[in-house]
């Protein structure tokens, strides 16, 4: 419970930490200060070679691992440091083992890293539980690396949620042929350090060494609108894309017009973002792409 002493200090210091998490392993790696890394689920060779390394090194200058268990680069991301410690993010509850093909991960980080979600036990994973999985990747971090992401992907929201969070955003720079190198190549241009090398990763997350410290007076926890049943939560999309269309809108005018709160407004336009249905301005202005309204069944 949000208070108790085993809950993560630096999800405590979240102004939407969730009421109550399920940890499921070893609670005590927790103590050390922890990087987060994402990426591609169909990841090149190469870079789940260079994310397990890059694990391994992160792992061995005491830092914890967390990623999200997916294919790909979180899978190779928690083999590399499961050794000195990783947590795991689960979008659904943490007795459910997914994806399936991670069986074997799975239990090995539950012998010896931790396993975390928000999720009632027993809950699958649906696609709405992924980008509030993403803000606790990011929130338990100094710092996030994503090291290979297409332009539209999961990992590009970790980012976004990082840079909320006021935590410290890295990529990994690719090919510019490859397209699951372009959401990192693109995190660049936009601001993101540069890494290509442990101590370029240890050199980043040092100026975050403040970070996960709980104030002395915590904020009240806001429930999400994943607290809300199912048909709730699709009655509030429904009604963000009613409101939605071609010209740029505030979010502000969003929040007051659809009576959701801004935190569930947040998670709601971020599916809709991952799923290609919405565009971001300036000034925290957001519209419909204009071929998504004939697919406004979501």
């Amino acid at each position: 419970m949000l208070g108790e002493a085993a809950y993560p200090e630096a999800l405590a210091a979240l102004e939407d930490a969730s009421p109550v998490l399920s940890l499921l392993g070893r609670d005590e790696v927790l103590s050390s200060p922890a990087v987060a890394m994402v990426g591609a689920r169909n990841a090149s060779a190469n870079a789940c070679r260079f994310a397990e390394t890059l694990a391994q090194g992160l792992g061995e200058a005491e830092h914890l691992v967390v990623s999200g268990m997916a294919r790909g680069i979180d899978a190779a991301v928690h083999r590399g440091a499961l050794a000195t410690g990783t947590v795991a993010v689960m979008a659904g509850g943490v007795d459910v083992i997914y994806p399936p093909q991670n069986r074997t991960l799975y239990e090995s980080i539950r012998e010896q890293g931790l396993l975390l979600s928000e999720v009632p036990l027993g809950i699958q994973p649906q696609a709405r539980h992924f980008p509030r999985r993403n803000r606790l990747i990011s929130g338990l971090s100094k710092g996030v690396v994503v090291v290979e992401a297409a332009l539209r992907s999961g990992s590009l929201i970790t980012a976004r949620f990082a840079a909320d969070q006021g935590r410290e955003v890295m990529a990994v720079p690719g090919s510019p042929l490859d397209p699951r190198a372009k959401g990192c190549n693109s995190l660049i241009k936009q601001g993101a350090t540069l890494v290509d090398s442990l101590e370029d990763v240890l050199q980043a997350v040092t100026a975050q060494a403040g970070l996960g410290v709980r104030p002395s007076s915590p904020q009240p926890p806001v429930v999400l609108a994943d607290a809300a049943s199912d048909e709730e939560a699709e009655s509030g999309k429904a009604r963000l894309l009613e409101l939605l269309g071609p010209s740029p809108v505030a979010v502000d005018e969003l929040v007051r017009r659809c009576h959701l709160s801004a935190a569930a407004v947040s998670v709601a336009l971020l599916e809709l973002e991952l799923a290609g249905r919405l565009e971001r301005y300036p000034g925290a202005r957001v519209s419909l792409v204009l071929d998504a309204k004939a697919d406004a069944g979501l």
